[in-house]
């Protein structure tokens, strides 16, 4: 007995050793990969090849493959081994491994590699712990600067080429409609100009440093919880104008390498299968001649599907695009080896672009979160805050010394940078809100106490002998973000069920926009106490402040504000940075009010009207308005002035005006041009944003803002002829500091000449 015991116990501890050899092998073979070139040299072609030398390339490079070789450059890796790659980066080393798609030994050709990188890189280098980490996309919407927008955007691509990779899945330009939305955070905001606009420049910032840019998701993604699964309804009207223009204005006037097709359905097909999305629309509407990837995992279900719609590669691993599927599907005669040509060509086309660049050594590590890209990640988070509220002038606090300061709430010391999600980034290190007042105040020697709430008794006492009061609310990763669940399954039954079920999940959809319950107790109960007190809302999209907002003079919100996010508002809260962020959506006063959103469905319907659009056509009460922030200094605009009142269907108008600063500081002012369409024959908004730009200012000083529009911009989609119409009638323009009436002034032009019904815009 005695030896059986002792055999079984040597099997047992052979298969034991065994066991952790193999989990030691995978571990240190996903997390120790060897990282590739992303460069080729090819005899005769300059770093920058002609289009037509680029495309006679690809073709020659595809005759020569198999087909087993062609469908390899149609999808990421290997199921297990890329899985397995991901899941102990993740979970080992809580990094994102960079994934080697499309590289042929035999001709070549080298792989290309993903970042997600909408506030960061986030593929990193082994050897580093960190990078320039920016705020979210949404307080950078709420900058209204582009120009910032393509600087940053620079500066991340810089820092994914320093990292070993060349494709950014950058940037989300996805409509706000709700602001419970859990990916919010990503995109610019709720209106169809201002994030096209921002794409644009997203674009060409990431594009500058031979990135390959990915603006996502295409299209009508703004629910986050039934992603997978959900069917999105909307007539054609309506998918023209108000889901496709900032899309089509990225493409076109941006020119990015890629485009990230959507998890969800559009009117009944996934919209990684949907022919008339990525083939009609984006390629033979539009000209787009990039490539289309898939969002990752469960991008695409049917591969013939897929491949018939003009999906070119699916991410980030071989799921739909089985090489036995696809032979099949080819000898059975559903799809042809010729239409995998054309995908595969489309591809090499593009990337062979950026894998001739041989500039790899001007991107060193040791550009990563260097001092100038940490000083615009400050610039940015100041640029975006945006001011609420500001009874009896309360800010600025006053820079005196000889005070104490409160800093109360459970996220005042906590580093939040965001979701944690696909669009995390990893910062180089994180300024919280409580340090960045510490530092402001080391010089004055004033003293800042940290207290987290909890305990409402004390607090108050804090608060009441406090010169100033800082509540910061809001929300983490915790509470809004990327829905993470590990089976479409548990995402399915939720959706069909109406409710989350399962037993984990990470991020997703708010289904009430107000503050948590804890925050607005904390608020009410100290809001009254002291009349020097601000509250700091941190969060990445619009909120209910109906329960609260009469019990505080002063209202920021900050925003998940990126590494120096704590240093950016004590420069806004003190005086040293006067606040120029005005709001990217609209605020409801209340929050039935916003359109229909159930977080948990299979179905939804999207409606022509969302936004700003909607609160004025059924004249709702709102909080706070599309375009609105206050300053530390007073603008007003005046002398609107038209060039030529009168144009025909071709012609631009333009546009000028006065902008003055009246106040005794410096800022920065965003003047805004919406057009009104009353007289149309069909329904349209009361106002649409049709330009902006941001300018600075010196006390006193006053500039002409001079605008141009074509006319063709003020077109409607006419679903009956599939065309774009311009209407003859008179238009009314509407210039000033936001959506509100009373910040406008109004003027009126006509257009006098209609082009055919047919044209195409």
């Amino acid at each position: 007995m005695k030896k059986v015991l002792l055999k079984l116990l040597k099997i047992v501890g052979i298969l034991v050793l065994l066991f952790v050899v193999a989990v030691a092998v995978i571990y240190f073979t996903g997390v120790g990969y060897k990282m590739k070139p992303l460069h080729t040299s090819i005899e005769n072609i300059s770093a920058e090849p002609t289009e037509k030398t680029l495309d006679s390339l690809a073709k020659a490079y595809v005759s020569q493959m198999s087909l087993e070789e062609k469908i390899l450059q149609m999808r990421g890796e290997t199921y297990t081994a890329g899985l397995i790659k991901m899941l102990t980066n993740f979970l080992g080393k809580k990094r994102f491994p960079h994934v080697y798609v499309g590289e042929n030994e035999r001709l070549g050709i080298p792989a290309w590699v993903l970042s997600d990188g909408p506030r960061g890189a986030r593929v990193r280098d082994k050897s580093i712990d960190g990078v320039t980490t920016f705020p979210v996309a949404m307080a950078r919407g709420a900058s209204w600067n582009t120009d910032l927008e393509q600087r940053i955007h620079e500066v991340i691509a810089s820092e994914i080429r320093a990292n070993g990779a060349n494709y950014a899945a950058t940037p989300c330009i996805n409509l706000l409609r709700h602001p419970g939305w859990g990916r919010a955070q990503e995109t610019y905001g709720e209106d169809p100009w201002l994030l096209g606009e921002f794409g644009v420049a997203a674009v060409k910032g990431i594009e500058k440093h031979n990135v390959m840019a990915c603006p996502k998701h295409f299209a009508l993604n703004s629910i986050e919880n039934s992603r997978w699964v959900i069917d999105v309804s909307v007539d054609d009207r309506t998918l023209h104008e108000v889901y496709l223009p900032h899309f089509k204005k990225t493409v076109q006037e941006g020119k990015p390498a890629s485009i990230m097709s959507a998890y969800n359905s559009l009117n009944g097909e996934f919209c990684g299968e949907n022919q008339r999305l990525l083939t009609d629309i984006l390629r033979n509407d539009w000209g787009f001649e990039g490539f289309i990837s898939t969002d990752w995992f469960y991008g695409v279900y049917d591969g013939v599907a897929g491949i018939q719609a003009g999906l070119n590669v699916e991410m980030p691993v071989q799921q739909a695009y089985d090489p036995e599927v696809i032979e099949k599907a080819i000898a059975e005669g559903q799809i042809s080896e010729a239409q995998i040509d054309s995908l595969v060509v489309q591809t090499l086309r593009t990337r062979l672009k950026y894998a001739l660049a041989n500039d790899q050594s001007d991107y060193p590590l040791e550009i990563i979160g260097r001092e100038n890209h940490i000083a615009l990640a400050q610039e940015a988070a100041e640029e975006g805050m945006v001011l609420l509220k500001n009874e009896n002038n309360t800010l600025p606090f006053d820079s005196k010394k000889g005070k104490t300061i409160a800093v109360i709430g459970r996220l005042a010391d906590v580093e939040n940078t965001g979701d944690h999600g696909s669009s995390d980034a990893t910062p180089v290190y994180v300024t919280t809100p409580y340090e960045g007042l510490v530092a402001y105040h080391k010089e004055l020697g004033n003293t800042v106490e940290l207290h987290d709430g909890k305990d409402l008794a004390s607090a108050k006492a804090l608060a009441e002998k406090a010169d100033e009061v800082i509540l910061v609310v809001g929300f983490t990763h915790e509470d809004e973000g990327e829905f993470i669940v590990l089976k479409r399954e548990t995402m399915e039954a939720s959706a069909k069920a109406g409710e989350f079920i399962g037993e984990t999940r990470i991020g997703g959809d708010r289904e009430d926009v107000r503050l948590l319950p804890e925050d607005e107790k904390l608020i009410k109960s100290l809001g009254g106490l002291n009349p020097k007190t601000a509250v700091v809302y941190i969060g990445g999209s619009a909120i209910d402040l109906s329960a609260w907002q009469d019990e505080v003079p002063a209202i920021l919100f900050s925003w998940y504000a990126g590494m120096e996010g704590g240093t950016a508002l004590a420069n806004i809260l003190y005086g040293k940075t006067n606040p120029s962020g005005k709001l990217p959506f609209t605020i409801a006063q209340n929050q039935s009010d916003y359109p229909a959103f159930e977080p948990f469905s299979e179905k939804a319907e999207y409606d022509y009207y969302h936004g700003y659009t909607l609160f004025e056509k059924k004249a709702l009460d709102i909080a706070y308005p599309f375009g609105f922030g206050m300053s530390y200094t007073s603008f007003t605009v005046d002398s609107l002035n038209l060039v030529q009142p009168e144009l025909l269907s071709n012609e631009t108008l333009q546009v000028n005006i006065q902008v003055a600063n009246t106040g005794a500081m410096k800022g920065k002012e965003v003047v805004q041009l919406y057009v009104g369409f009353p007289n149309s024959v069909v329904d349209r908004p009361n106002k649409l944003l049709k330009g902006f730009q941001k300018i600075k200012l010196e006390a006193n000083e006053i500039q002409t803002v001079s605008f141009s529009l074509p006319v063709s911009e003020l077109a409607w989609f006419n679903p009956e002829k599939q065309g774009w119409e311009i209407e003859a009638m008179e238009y009314e323009l509407w210039v000033g500091t936001s959506s509100r009436e009373e910040d406008l002034v109004k003027t009126s032009f006509r257009v006098i000449k209609k082009p055919p019904v047919s044209a195409e815009l």
